[in-house]
């Protein structure tokens, strides 16, 4: 083919991206459905923990349509009136923060110092233990409840105090079960840093600890966020692990606290509605606090 054939030959430039604009408004219309039909759970969930508890029975969330003056805050005025009543919400909310912040910190902490040794760290054997850290994803929670029961026991017997039933017990469980996921975020994140600016410190006489503090750490604030947000939604929301180790705990979690409402004749679906909400809320404010970084961290060793 001629030159003069080559040049004659039309070129659409911008044309796919002229079609996507026509019918962007479609598409957001599109996800404005699908975002508003996911929410509706949630939106009749807070509807019923502001009707009277009168009411639940009376008609659906969806009436409050038609007679909105009927919200009120009596139930959650009720619920935190109790105070720090064991077994009370409070009492529960205060026990899940007991749980997830420590369990958060000690993730987060323990997974970046573990991925710097993997990704700067001079010694033999990094690959393998790497590998043995991803294999261990994918070792189900329930298959290590009894056998984590049993370790308990023993050591309870050994040293007089059995951690099971405790708060420590629960907490010891997450963080074992959080490390390999996290450990695998934050080594994914650091190999994207030159090894030049850890020579470069090296060569200044800065020792691994302080490489660790000073360079690593503050370039992997995205990646610890997000493995923090992860970290404290999953510990949050959890209920077969605090059901098995506290189930029986007069200072259970929030998940327990409102599975115990939950019962065959006569549930306190007024108490499971504003708990709900409430249990939404602070995962939320976790959320949006860190939401920054949480992009750029799911990102973390996808780009080079």
């Amino acid at each position: 083919m001629t030159t003069a054939a080559i040049s004659a030959v039309p070129v659409r430039t911008g044309g796919w991206r002229s079609r996507l604009r026509r019918r962007r408004p479609v598409l957001n219309v599109v996800l404005a459905l699908i975002a508003i039909f996911w929410l509706v759970p949630s939106i009749g969930l807070l509807v019923v923990s502001l009707r009277p508890e009168s009411a639940f029975t009376q008609s659906g969330w969806w009436t409050v349509l038609t007679a909105p003056s009927r919200l009120t805050i009596q139930n959650y005025t009720t619920l935190f009136s109790q105070g720090l009543r064991p077994g009370g919400l409070l009492d529960s909310l205060i026990t899940s923060a007991v749980i997830t912040v420590p369990t958060t910190i000690l993730v987060t902490s323990l997974s970046s110092l573990a991925a710097y040794s993997l990704v700067f760290g001079r010694w033999r054997g990094r690959d393998a233990v790497f590998l043995v850290v991803v294999a261990l994803m994918v070792v189900p929670v329930q298959m290590a409840l009894l056998p984590v029961a049993s370790l308990y026991k023993l050591f309870g017997s050994a040293t007089g105090f059995n951690p099971f039933g405790t708060v420590v017990g629960v907490v010891i469980f997450h963080v074992a079960f959080g490390l390999p996921f996290g450990i695998f975020l934050m080594r994914n994140f650091y190999n994207g840093i030159p090894r030049d600016l850890l020579e470069a410190g090296r060569i200044d006489g800065a020792g691994e600890w302080k490489l660790f503090r000073r360079v690593v750490l503050p370039l992997g604030v995205p990646a610890a966020a997000s493995l923090a947000i992860f970290q404290f939604i999953w510990v949050w929301n959890d209920l077969l692990v605090a059901l098995i180790f506290l189930g029986g705990n007069a200072h259970a979690p929030l998940t327990v606290f409102l599975f115990d409402q939950v019962r065959e004749l006569a549930s306190n679906y007024w108490i499971v509605s504003t708990g709900g909400i409430i249990s939404i809320i602070v995962p939320l404010i976790v959320f949006f606090s860190f939401q920054r970084y949480f992009v750029r961290g799911m990102l973390a060793g996808a780009v080079k």
